[in-house]
């Protein structure tokens, strides 16, 4: 009995470990699909966001294009022109009233067609009291003085002059949006003009055109997403005013532009944190506090950010319900699972489940122990291994790779490789992955990493895994860290050359009548074979070639290198003789390329002619002679050409040593 309690005692224990290990698996399933929600969340508003901030950029535009409109007619530049060479004497300005008229009358049909006119407000009575201006369109010479005007525009108070003077010559400007006299949101621009057949250079600039302009529902409908089905969806601009964040539109709960203005240091305050971080998204509180999903986009050329959000709940509702319904669902598994597991056991009193049993624990024993193998094969490598199905999702990851990625090697299971190791990183990888599954081959590449400590060389082999011998089902990749060994290929490369150049200013030392010719030689083979399109290992020995190519030089007498006479037959020989002799020094090193064997063929011939195998002018080495050969030893000329003479050798024909 005692020993049947401590079996119940145990199979409760294992019950209860096992429904703690899927709650927390059920959890964790749970929240990535949470986060695969809030991912399409972030999808969906940044396509609104940045098509709204598109619109209100187009707006902008427009607003510019009516003023470039104006700053290139022909009757505005000749006016401002004559102006401004008669330095704003409007006397002298040809016809100037009619100019004038004309110029107020241009003014005044833009304004009304573009929208930078507005009534004037407050009562017309009978007295010298003006109605307030709120926008128009106003003619400006180079001091800023006002030349022309339509109905209705604001005089230049202390905002507009500063604004008019503070914009550089020859550029355009923005006067933030403001309350005008009336309470309203203003905004100005301003566009320069520029004298006829001027180059549009600052010193051309003779006057520039203001538009001031109510901003109403022409631009603050742009924000409105065209087919909104979101009860909740909203966008508005707000723009950071020293320690405040400003709403700059109408806001959904009622709020007037420019009404309304919160500190930046407010708790989770959206356009607080979105402000800061442009193009960010994640779950804040608006301005009244309410839980919202929300992104950014920046508008450039304006100090205004777009924020578009939609309220938590509602955009989360059908994701929270899937996911009460999956947690109630998998809970509801486990309790199957775990009464189907009391069930077996409390059958597995007969010998056959007992027997069953037995081999299933055999069966996980093996895999086990397979899987362990298999672990500590790969933990042992130096190697990053991990594979990748065809989702780009992690299923296998030994130690290293987790290193690689600073997650430990099971949670890298099932993670996105962009997610798990940075987009920087994962992208050259996801290209290689790509091309292995899309042809069904290996891939090798190298790149390489920059680091605070300096580079890092990465060889990445990507190779094809299939499953039952024909599906590709993923990729296997292999990091490999090969920095010192490319650092050690460099200084051995560096080495090479320092000890070439030693080689070369020996020789130049010994024999200064040709120096640096070794060195235009090899730059000069060098650079035909890179326009013969040769490969680098066969650049790089034309180089080394012609670097050392007269380092045979060393065993000439000084006298005879230095000699300025003319040299003897003796002493020319010697000389042709050492670039032989510079093969010979050298034959025992070892090259990337033929080295040796090509300053051998440096004074060979294209058509088969030239030195040594060609017909030289070496003394004792074998020679095949090209037509008649005249030699210097009594023998008779006119040999017959292709014959063979040789050292030492017999006949009439053979045996003799000649010059050419």
């Amino acid at each position: 009995m005692a020993k049947m309690n401590r079996n119940v005692v145990a199979a409760g224990a294992v019950l209860l470990f096992c429904a703690v290990l899927g709650m927390f698996g059920v959890h964790r399933f749970v929240a990535a699909q949470g986060e695969r929600d809030l991912h399409q969340w972030q999808v969906r508003l940044g396509i609104v966001a940045a098509s709204r901030a598109q619109a209100v950029l187009e707006w902008r535009d427009q607003q510019f294009k009516t003023l470039s409109g104006l700053a290139d007619n022909l009757s505005l530049q000749l006016y401002l022109t004559e102006l401004s060479m008669f330095e704003g004497q409007a006397g002298a300005v040809t016809d100037e009233s009619a100019q004038a008229e004309y110029l107020g009358n241009l003014l005044v049909v833009t304004a009304e067609r573009s929208g930078f006119s507005n009534p004037v407000t407050g009562t017309e009575v009978q007295a010298n009291v003006e109605r307030v201006g709120i926008a128009g369109l106003a003619l400006l010479d180079r001091k800023g003085e006002i030349l022309v005007t339509t109905p209705g525009t604001p005089p230049l108070d202390s905002r507009l002059q500063d604004f008019v003077r503070g914009t550089k010559l020859g550029t355009r400007g923005i006067l933030d949006l403001y309350l005008g006299p009336t309470g309203q949101p203003t905004i100005a621009f301003l566009q320069p003009v520029f004298a006829v057949q001027g180059e549009n250079r600052p010193a051309d600039q003779v006057g520039t055109v203001l538009g001031i302009r109510v901003v109403g529902d022409d631009l603050f409908t742009r924000l409105v997403q065209p087919g909104e089905a979101l009860k909740s969806g909203q966008t508005y601009l707000v723009r950071k005013s020293g320690a405040t964040v400003e709403y700059l539109s109408p806001l959904a709960d009622g709020t007037k532009p420019l009404k309304k203005s919160l500190a930046l240091d407010t708790n989770r305050l959206a356009a607080a944190k979105l402000l800061t971080q442009i193009g960010g998204f994640g779950i804040f509180a608006n301005y009244q506090g309410s839980d919202v999903v929300a992104t950014s986009r920046g508008l450039q050329g304006l100090s205004w950010a777009l924020i578009r959000s939609v309220d938590r709940n509602e955009a989360l509702a059908v994701s929270d319900r899937r996911q009460m319904f999956l947690l109630i669902g998998l809970w509801l598994v486990i309790a199957v699972i775990t009464a189907v597991i009391f069930a077996v056991w409390r059958h597995g009193s007969s010998v056959r489940v007992a027997a069953a049993a037995e081999g299933l624990r055999v069966s996980n024993d093996q895999l086990q122990s397979m899987s362990d193998f298999l672990r500590v094969v790969t933990d042992s490598q130096p190697t990053a291994i991990a594979a990748i199905d065809r989702d780009g999702e992690v299923i296998f990851a030994n130690s290293k790779a987790g290193e690689e990625t600073g997650i430990d090697a099971e949670d890298l299971l099932g993670k996105n490789l962009i997610n798990a190791m940075g987009a920087d990183r994962a992208e050259p990888l996801r290209r290689a992955n790509d091309q292995v599954i899309e042809k069904g081959q290996p891939v090798t590449e190298w790149r390489v990493e920059k680091k605070d400590s300096g580079r890092r060389v990465i060889k990445s082999d990507h190779i094809p895994l299939f499953s039952n011998g024909e599906d590709l089902s993923g990729v296997l990749m292999i990091l490999e860290d090969i920095t010192d060994l490319v650092d050690e290929r460099e200084r051995r490369a560096k080495v090479m050359r320092d000890l070439v150049q030693t080689c070369v200013a020996v020789v130049d030392r010994r024999d200064p009548f040709s120096a640096y010719h070794s060195a235009r030689v090899a730059e000069v083979s060098s650079a035909i074979a890179e326009a013969m399109h040769l490969d680098e290992a066969a650049v790089a020995t034309c180089d080394i070639a012609g670097a050392l190519m007269n380092l045979g030089k060393v065993t000439i007498p000084h006298e005879v290198l230095t000699k300025t006479g003319k040299l003897t037959d003796e002493e020319l020989a010697m000389i042709r003789q050492s670039v032989l002799t510079s093969a010979d020094l050298i034959e025992g090193v070892e090259f990337e390329g033929p080295v040796a064997d090509t300053i051998r063929q440096i004074q060979e011939r294209w058509d088969g002619g030239g030195r040594p195998r060609g017909g030289g002018n070496y003394p004792n080495r074998p020679h095949r002679c090209r037509g008649q050969c005249l030699c210097r030893h009594g023998q008779r000329p006119g040999l017959p050409a292709g014959h063979d003479i040789r050292r030492g050798g017999k006949g009439a024909d053979v045996g003799h040593r000649h010059r050419l």
